[in-house]
């Protein structure tokens, strides 16, 4: 038998089609929700999943602030940024993160855990973090996603 019986399909970026999803953070565990979250806005959870075309969904998650990290990574966990000049590196806590800005919590634990590159910066933009309950995304009527 010379002949293929089976052929991979591969998806197109025109034919992709996006969901929206709505994430509540409140009493979630920060690794545990962000891998669901990374794996979502991959599209490694549908049957069309190429590697090469973004065909991720879009993402909501609210209650930011409410987010729980295990052990003692509030105090011991550390966020690093660099300004490019020396001794410009600056350094904030998990607790210094959660008062200042908590949504930068949700954001910085996925940008870690999807590609860098292109792809993955496109991936990110799907991506919306909000503190508190309310959304600005109820034109798109999310589905809410239990993680």
């Amino acid at each position: 038998m010379n002949t293929l019986s089976y052929k991979t399909k591969s998806i197109r970026k025109e034919d992709v089609q996006r969901d929206w999803h709505i994430i509540d953070a409140a009493g979630q565990n920060v690794g545990r929700m962000c891998t669901t979250i990374a794996t979502m806005l991959r599209g490694k959870h549908k049957a069309s999943y190429t590697p090469h075309v973004d065909n991720g969904d879009n993402i909501i998650v609210i209650n930011a602030e409410k987010v729980v990290f295990s052990g003692e990574k509030w105090k011991n966990k550390v966020y690093l940024r660099y300004s490019g000049y020396p001794g410009g590196q600056k350094k904030r806590t998990a607790e210094e993160m959660l008062a200042k800005k908590p949504e930068a919590i949700v954001e910085k634990a996925v940008r870690g855990m999807l590609p860098k590159g292109r792809l993955g910066r496109a991936m990110f933009t799907k991506l919306f973090v909000y503190t508190g309950a309310e959304h600005p995304h109820q034109a798109q009527q999310p589905k809410t996603l239990k993680v």
